[in-house]
């Protein structure tokens, strides 16, 4: 899968859209700063191009969604804030978001703010646009195994400080609570779509971790 071709001018419209400047900074600053944050040297998986992907999800699923823009602009702040194994990375892009957008309405800001949350995976998302929110950002289980594998590649070497032990430790138990989940998607979208290979690659990958001497991990 190829990411959608973003940039400056449909994050400015976006934007422009939903919040004035002033009070808040303009699209193209925003933006900038976005892709600084997304461009840091330690990012690989969690880079403009992850956003890319979601977007185009977002341009795939926008007639279903209740308020698309929210969606997609939760999505382009969802990962702004990323330091490796952090549990506050969600809370502080969502006030991220909050520092940068005075200019919209309090009622979009905390529906923005509510999304970008749903993205800590918790707990099963209730509402919507929220289970659209957390399909769109588990999409990646869905994708063909080599790309599927691609992908955890770049999120290993975000993570180069630590020994397979040490990552491996804190993957398989997420891997685990997804597939004991009744279905790894909460739209009937993304189950018809995605749930089938998403339970495979899971099945696969966990396979191949307890070969790889996890087993112990495999039993958290």
């Amino acid at each position: 899968m190829q990411p959608v071709a973003i940039g400056v001018e449909r994050f400015a419209a976006l934007w422009s859209r939903r919040v004035a400047s002033p009070p808040s900074p303009d699209g193209t600053t925003v933006f900038a700063e976005l892709r600084c944050l997304y461009g840091l040297p330690d990012r690989h998986f969690h880079t403009l191009d992850h956003i890319g992907d979601c977007v185009r999800h977002v341009d795939e699923v926008a007639s279903l969604l209740k308020d698309a823009d929210a969606v997609e602009l939760a999505l382009w702040f969802h990962d702004a804030v990323y330091e490796q194994g952090a549990a506050t990375n969600e809370r502080k892009s969502a006030e991220l978001f909050l520092a940068r957008s005075a200019g919209a309405r309090p009622a979009f800001r905390r529906r923005v703010c509510s999304l970008i949350l749903a993205t800590l995976h918790a707990e099963k998302a209730h509402g919507h646009d929220r289970q659209f929110m957390v399909d769109i950002d588990l999409a990646g289980f869905g994708a063909p195994w080599d790309e599927f594998m691609d992908k955890g590649e770049l999120i290993r070497e975000e993570f180069a400080n630590e020994t397979d032990a040490e990552f491996y430790a804190k993957q398989v138990p997420f891997l685990r609570r997804l597939q004991q989940r009744p279905s790894i998607f909460a739209t009937d979208f993304y189950r018809n779509r995605c749930e089938a290979r998403a339970q495979e690659n899971l099945r696969r990958l966990l396979e191949l971790r307890e070969k790889q001497g996890c087993g112990e991990a495999l039993s958290t």
